[in-house]
């Protein structure tokens, strides 16, 4: 889960204590012969340059090819933020995924992070979908383009979230959108037999998401998706949903639910 700590930034060993893989200095054994090799450290540094700190860091499980698995880097700009109105201060974040093995490009995706229940959340639309950059070539330069166009974009994010906060949803609405988010999680089969009260997944947990607006019941419903925060039932026996831990899944579902929420407005 993307649950981040607000204030306080990683230091180098916090990071490689966390995902060691990110400061792999060569790449895994089967690569191919034209693939060039860019530490993700690398990235780190080049993005400390720009302003960009490290908040958190994760790697995917590995029994094979370890220290060359995919691996997640969240970046935040202590200068960067959105102040809303409403008290609802949220943190723009860049979320990086590389690996080691010759599998996987730079890939650079947008983030928000809420002060308010220090939430991680990824943004879904068309303006901001997945910037990558190839490991032949890599420059700095290359890179602080490649920022400054996502940091350019945020004025929509900003819109987006204003859009949400303006459109109420009646109860039935709400209702309608928890039944949806829960695909973004659940096959068809097993939606056929969980039974789930919708009217919990709603329910506000702080009183700062009380409001019946797109924003706040999309914020409580991801909320409780992402962290399992919620029961159902198989037969007569009441299970409690697993958190996500896996980033990829993370991501997926945060960009689903957003586009969902979106969708509404």
């Amino acid at each position: 889960m993307l649950n981040l700590d607000n204030e306080n930034f990683l230091s180098t060993e916090q990071i490689r204590e966390k995902a060691a893989s990110i400061f792999t200095e060569a790449p895994a054994g089967n690569v191919s012969k034209h693939y060039t090799h860019i530490p993700t450290s690398t990235i780190l540094e080049d993005m400390d340059k720009l302003g960009w700190k490290v908040s958190d860091v994760q790697q995917v499980k590995a029994r094979k090819g370890i220290g060359f698995q995919k691996h997640l880097v969240v970046f935040r700009n202590p200068d960067v933020v959105i102040d809303g109105d409403d008290g609802d201060t949220v943190f723009p974040q860049i979320l990086l995924t590389n690996s080691h093995d010759g599998k996987n490009a730079f890939t650079f995706t947008a983030g928000l992070f809420r002060m308010v229940c220090a939430n991680g959340l990824v943004v879904s639309t068309e303006e901001f979908e997945n910037v990558k950059m190839r490991h032949m070539g890599y420059t700095f330069q290359d890179l602080q383009v490649k920022i400054k166009e996502m940091v350019e974009l945020l004025p929509l994010t900003v819109e987006s979230m204003n859009k949400m906060k303006s459109t109420s949803l009646s109860e039935k609405d709400a209702l309608k959108f928890a039944k949806l988010a829960l695909t973004t999680r659940f096959d068809k089969n097993q939606l056929k037999v969980f039974k789930i009260n919708l009217k919990d997944l709603i329910k506000p947990t702080r009183t700062e998401d009380a409001g019946g607006d797109v924003w706040s019941v999309f914020n409580v419903v991801q909320e409780k998706i992402i962290s399992g925060d919620f029961t159902y039932r198989i037969g007569g026996k009441e299970r409690k949903a697993r958190e996500i831990k896996n980033f990829n899944q993370d991501i997926k579902v945060n960009k689903e639910l957003f586009a969902m929420a979106s969708e509404l407005v």
